[in-house]
């Protein structure tokens, strides 16, 4: 006889979910900064176990430093480093890195943990396995996009880049649905308001929050947001006069830079009038959903601001960072109250087996 999960264990997977969200957004952060710094490149080998350690004595330090200056960045970007300011791009990147691990380490050992101490309800299993399994993924992608830039490239492939960041919203998206479906709701399973209407449209909502958040890669990695620094007009006109000269639609909408940022610049703000939009007409429903689309109202208003000042000041670190994180914000918000409009409490009886 099968019987449903205590609800200790429930508590301790939530939890290690909490955890494992908020470890994938320090990573991205960190990874925005290491972008924004022009970090990422200084580290110019993969060593997944050796890596771990960074150079250990001066002759180490030259080799690295002799290393990186052989790559195109070295010689434009970078061109005149000195070995001290080396030292400091190199020791971001080492922590950006090192970071990335144990993110890995916190989305893999707790599964197997708890997964062997059956506390993963069954129909979470196959799903949480993505989180281990997306890890390793991410650390073969992350230098898949850094090999980009090494040869050739001045910079990370913006494609890459973008497809990295895509992995890392995919484990966070999968670390808050299911917390959510383990977090107790306001009213019981039979009780609960349906709004399928509504939850079709938060559906489309965070679809679109989410291709937003991949045009903003698409921006970071072409540097997109540091031309036509004005808002909401583009030089002259709200359409770039580019847009009428574009021959090549295929390639121009993820390597032409005005092309990239005048389509994020769209989407942003057909993403937040969308969920701004949302939020008003759930203004009558369920305490538990009208809580999450304040929540998205909230932070689609202050993204939108920030992205705003981020663009009119040429991106400081700091602003672009709080933006990327705000993204984060935005996107998890959106799934909070797609989750809240589900019609059952799915998985709330479910059996450990």
């Amino acid at each position: 006889m099968t019987t449903s999960p205590p609800l200790q264990t429930d508590r301790a997977v939530r939890r290690w979910l909490i955890i494992s969200a908020m470890a994938v957004v320090v990573a991205v952060v960190v990874g925005g900064i290491t972008r924004l710094t022009d970090s990422g490149l200084s580290i110019t080998e993969w060593r997944p176990i050796s890596g771990i350690f960074p150079p250990l004595n001066s002759a180490d330090w030259d080799t690295a430093y002799q290393r990186f200056l052989q790559i195109p960045q070295a010689q434009t970007t970078h061109r005149g480093i000195s070995p001290e300011s080396f030292r400091w791009i190199y020791w971001w990147e080492w922590f950006h890195r090192m970071l990335a691990r144990l993110v890995g380490v916190i989305l893999a050992l707790p599964y197997l943990v708890l997964r062997l101490r059956g506390a993963i309800r069954t129909a979470h299993r196959r799903r949480l396995l993505l989180l281990p399994i997306l890890a390793a993924t991410q650390g073969a992608l992350g230098w898949w996009m850094v090999s980009s830039g090494l040869a050739v490239r001045i910079s990370v492939s913006p494609v890459r880049l973008t497809i990295h960041l895509g992995v890392a919203l995919v484990i966070l998206c999968v670390c808050i649905w299911t917390m959510l479906e383990l977090t107790p709701h306001d009213a019981p399973p039979n009780r609960r308001p349906r709004s399928p209407a509504l939850r079709r449209g938060l559906m489309a909502g965070f679809t679109l929050t989410f291709l937003t958040l991949l045009s903003g890669g698409l921006v970071a990695g072409l540097d997109a947001g540091l031309i036509y620094n004005s808002f909401p007009r583009m030089g002259p006109n709200i359409v770039p006069e580019e847009y009428a000269r574009v021959t090549n639609w295929w390639q121009a909408v993820y390597q032409n830079p005005v092309i990239v940022q005048f389509h994020h610049r769209v989407l942003a703000l057909l993403t937040a009038s969308v969920l701004l939009a949302l939020a008003w007409a759930a203004r009558h429903s369920a305490p538990s959903l009208q809580r999450a689309t304040a929540v998205m109202a909230g932070v689609v208003v202050v993204q939108v601001g920030l992205g705003i000042a981020t663009l009119l000041l040429q991106v400081p670190v700091v602003l672009g960072v709080l933006h990327q994180l705000t993204g984060l914000a935005v996107l998890s918000a959106t799934l909070w109250a797609v989750q809240r409009t589900d019609s059952g409490e799915r998985g709330a009886a479910e059996p450990r087996g």
